[in-house]
């Protein structure tokens, strides 16, 4: 049927309160069309955002850290005490060394938290495969909130990146993100074997999320 994850990021629109309105219009449209809706949500806004809904909100960050003396990290543990039930790794926006992710996705599968990683390349795509994530995102930097999705833009680049993905799992979901902004760029990214997208300003910044939302989801039926 396939997912679609919604990155929060720190938009004005998606902030505090805001983040709890849209975070219930993504409920809502889950609800209405059955289909798989994920959040990311700051950090800071885990609880506020997850007391409030029943679909499943994921951090934007951990550190892989444990209990102690570690002012200023994101403890995965209470990342979960605060409602997340996942995280996304290594965005663009929040780039890691390939052992630093290999380190948080240990750390976020002890604790119960499902990974969506992230990936620029479908060589890096494939590395972090190896790791054993439970989503892989591919998003070329340079597409992340412009005007052209990667569907369109970098075809070869998915069909690519779900080949070497496949090399290493043939389960393991890979997700496209950059630029997505309607029903056919996702229609598009499912036929060369997506199996959902990641999405931010496309919802985000929207006039209506919600028409936004219902529109993207035309793409996965």
């Amino acid at each position: 049927m396939g997912i679609i994850v919604i990155n929060f990021k720190t938009y004005e629109q998606a902030t505090g309160q805001r983040a709890v309105d849209l975070a219930k219009i993504c409920e809502k449209v889950a609800k209405d069309t059955k289909h798989d809706i994920i959040i990311a949500v700051q950090n800071v806004d885990l609880f506020h955002v997850s007391s409030q809904v029943s679909i499943p909100v994921y951090a934007e960050h951990i550190d892989p850290v444990k209990y102690g003396s570690n002012t200023g990290k994101d403890l995965p543990e209470a990342v979960v005490e605060n409602g997340a039930t996942g995280v996304l790794i290594n965005h663009s926006e929040d780039k890691e060394e390939l052992i630093d992710i290999e380190n948080n996705i240990k750390r976020a599968k002890s604790v119960g938290l499902k990974t969506i990683v992230c990936a620029p390349t479908a060589s890096q795509s494939e590395a972090i495969a190896t790791l054993e994530p439970d989503y892989v995102a591919v998003e070329p930097p340079e597409l992340i909130g412009g005007d052209i999705s990667v569907s369109k833009a970098e075809p070869e680049l998915i069909t690519d990146t779900v080949n070497k993905v496949r090399s290493v799992s043939k389960t393991l979901p890979v997700l496209c993100g950059a630029g997505v902004k309607d029903h056919e760029d996702v229609r598009i990214a499912m036929k060369l074997g997506c199996e959902g997208i990641l999405i931010a300003s496309g919802i985000t910044k929207a006039d209506d999320p919600e028409k936004a939302i219902r529109d993207l989801l035309k793409g996965l039926d």
